[in-house]
């Protein structure tokens, strides 16, 4: 089968494993655009305003039948007073949002200058920012349809409402624009920032190791392969698959399926998706039964990728190490968390995980990086770019050090390649037996 292990045919329910869910297309559309929460807003504060406008009209007829004249007046002078505020505010409210509409661009183009295009998708998914920009246009469009609601008649036993709710309700919308104005700002600051990102993209990426099934796969037969089943559908980065409906399909159909691209892998139409494994290979599988058990996307995503952290650590690392920008010690930043991903990996089953089924029998086999793909994918392309940059080097050397430690035996192989392979590199490019002894000392901090 595989090289790597997997969940193996003894792992029952209660053993803590949680199968990953399956990705809803719509659910991450709606997270990957800015329409939604804005237009959402706004159609829930017209429903608002309704029932604010219902409201007041309600107080009015009611003091106009209890003959309370005076109050009636009060109210009308005391909204009088507010509707130059929101007046104020109607005006000022969409110069807040064209400042949060520049602050975001802005800190999306540094974003992608400074790390790496990938890391746009966390402030395209800042729930703060979208928040942010829905209440404010909640709130320019909550004073206009507030100042239609004034009414030209001042006489209080013939005015029919007076917008009392609905301009304290105003006031508490300015009120909560300005507290996320605040909170949004903050949140950009952090965004900005290399030790914030990588730690967001980190913790991503270990949510991701977590849902992995920590079984084994040694010893387990998936009986002769017996037919095939093809990609269907547009062209793009496999995001997902169904984990639940294919281990359903297979008990069925009593077989094992294995999926044989790996999630972040790019598919076109007619690409091998599945293959069908069992002990009798003369039945028939119905192919029509595992459409729609895939997600296909225009890039890759965490939610089952297990490589798209590492993937992003390293093109930050890699950006810092090039001659334009030239800050090494955020590559060494970078590094940090590459380490606790390795580390958080170093004695999990991978080359391939078994899904079992209720009764525990392995239904599906999928392909993930295997402990050598994951150490080149750390390591290599850093590697290359990091031996004129002493700092990194003693960092990458501390790492393979500490994984040297923690690993177990089988596993010390391709990190003694790369730690060879810096060596040698270092060796070569540095002439001087003094600069080439302190770029080779391990240090955790890089040069602290």
């Amino acid at each position: 089968m595989s090289k790597g292990k997997g969940t193996g045919t003894g792992e029952r329910k209660g053993t803590g494993y949680r199968r990953p869910r399956a990705l809803s297309p719509l659910r991450e559309h709606l997270r990957d655009t800015y329409w939604f929460a804005p237009t959402a807003a706004m159609v829930l504060i017209f429903v608002v305003w309704a029932a604010a406008s219902e409201a007041d009209a309600a107080i009015v007829r009611l003091l106009q039948d209890h003959q309370d004249f005076d109050d009636v007046d009060n109210l009308i002078r005391i909204v009088n007073d507010a509707k130059s505020v929101i007046n104020t505010v109607s005006s000022a409210m969409m110069t807040f949002i064209g400042v949060v509409f520049s602050i975001s661009l802005v800190a999306v183009q540094m974003a992608s200058g400074h790390f790496t295009p990938r890391v746009v998708r966390i402030f395209v998914r800042s729930r703060i920012t979208k928040l942010t920009f829905a209440v404010f246009l909640a709130t320019f469009t909550l004073t206009l349809l507030v100042l239609t609601s004034f009414d030209s008649e001042s006489d209080p036993r013939l005015v029919t409402t007076v917008p009392f709710v609905q301009s304290v309700l105003t006031l508490m919308m300015v009120a909560l624009s300005l507290f996320l104005f605040i909170a949004y700002v903050n949140s950009t600051l952090r965004l900005m920032r290399a030790g914030y990102v990588v730690e967001r993209i980190t913790g991503e990426a270990l949510r991701v190791v977590n849902k992995m099934p920590c079984g084994d796969l040694d010893g387990f037969d998936p009986g002769p392969e017996f037919a095939r089943v093809g990609y269907e559908g547009r062209a793009g980065v496999l995001r997902d698959v169904n984990i639940a409906r294919l281990v359903r399909v297979a008990r069925r159909h009593g077989v094992v399926l294995r999926l044989l691209p790996r999630i972040g892998d790019f598919v076109v139409p007619g690409t091998p998706l599945l293959s069908v494994h069992g002990a009798d290979g003369s039945k028939v599988f119905p192919r029509t039964a595992l459409r729609r058990t895939v997600s296909v996307g225009v890039e890759r995503t965490f939610h089952q990728d297990l490589g798209f952290g590492l993937r992003q650590l390293c093109d930050i690392g890699l950006r810092a190490l090039s001659a334009a920008v030239n800050d090494p010690t955020t590559a060494v930043q970078c590094l940090d968390r590459i380490l606790q991903l390795l580390t958080a990996l170093a004695d999990r089953p991978l080359g391939a995980v078994g899904h079992p089924d209720a009764k525990g029998t392995v239904r599906l086999v999928q392909d993930v990086p295997d402990w050598a793909d994951v150490v080149d994918l750390a390591f290599a392309e850093i590697r290359l770019c990091a031996v004129g940059s002493p700092q990194v080097t003693r960092r990458i050397l501390a790492g393979l050090d500490d994984l040297l430690r923690i690993v177990p035996p089988s596993r010390r192989r391709p990190l003694l390649r790369h730690r060879e392979l810096l060596v040698q590199a270092v060796t070569s490019a540095v002439p001087e037996a003094a600069e080439r002894t302190f770029a080779l000392e391990p240090d955790r901090q890089g040069i602290g």
